[in-house]
């Protein structure tokens, strides 16, 4: 397999993957999307909340702000050496107290360790009114998103790589084209940017002679995080997944096929 990429930046990679197979693509997609652990709130103690909002829809927008987090300090809590009772290797707190009227923010949120905090500040929570008040203590844990939406680590998507070719087509094709796939010169058409393709089919709709096919050994993916870690940690996350399942496998291959 080869890797390709084609855009990066912070929080989104877009890459190709070739010499591959629908199968492996698929589950790469969605160990990314769903096993990769994240850090998210899980509890929510209120001690006030006088907002024109009730404790859970709070809580509820408390839980989908995504934390950044300290992966050598922190561990599902499934694994913890506390058996799942909670400690500081698999918790952390977080606490807020507003006044209106104000606007409260994702950043208003105190948390006991440096390492966990919203990577966007002004994510809003609830709107103060003159004389409301906030005030609550909330407990983050990594999970998985395949477990709860608010884990989820990033948005996957793939296509086939596409394959366009044009004879003798209608210039009209660069017109209809919704990704500019196709320039038009002199009278003439001719592919410009394939990679852009999303296999809407609308040039041979148009004219006869272009044709576009996919070839399912190529794969262009598209990966946005929506979590507290980079879109690059994230792919290396899965890919560590996978790998440690692969070895499980071959483990127990070994072991029990004589």
């Amino acid at each position: 397999m080869n890797v390709k990429i084609l855009s990066k930046s912070q929080n989104r990679i877009k890459f190709l993957l070739e010499k591959s197979n629908p199968a492996f693509a698929n589950a790469l997609r969605r160990v990314m999307k769903s096993e990769v652990p994240t850090m998210a709130v899980e509890f929510v103690d209120f001690e006030e909340n006088t907002s024109g909002m009730f404790d859970e829809l709070v809580a509820h927008r408390i839980g989908l702000i995504p934390l950044t987090y300290d992966e050598k300090a922190y561990s599902l809590k499934n694994d913890c050496k506390c058996g799942g009772k909670g400690c500081s290797r698999c918790e952390v707190t977080l606490v807020l107290d507003k006044q209106g009227p104000c606007t409260v923010k994702a950043g208003d949120m105190k948390s006991t360790d440096d390492s966990v905090q919203p990577p966007e500040k002004d994510i809003p929570i609830v709107e103060l009114l003159e004389g409301q008040r906030l005030k609550f203590e909330a407990v983050a844990q990594l999970g998985l998103g395949i477990d709860h939406i608010k884990w989820q680590a990033a948005n996957v998507g793939y296509q086939y790589a596409p394959i366009v070719k044009v004879s003798n087509a209608d210039p009209k094709i660069a017109d209809v084209c919704p990704t500019h796939v196709f320039e038009k010169k002199d009278g003439k058409v001719k592919v410009v940017a394939e990679d852009r393709c999303t296999l809407c089919m609308r040039c041979t709709e148009v004219s006869e002679g272009v044709t576009v096919q996919s070839d399912d050994s190529i794969f262009i993916f598209d990966v946005e995080s929506v979590s507290g870690l980079t879109a690059k940690e994230v792919i290396n996350k899965a890919l560590d997944v996978l790998e440690e399942r692969a070895e499980s496998l071959a483990e127990s291959v070994k072991k029990n096929v004589k």
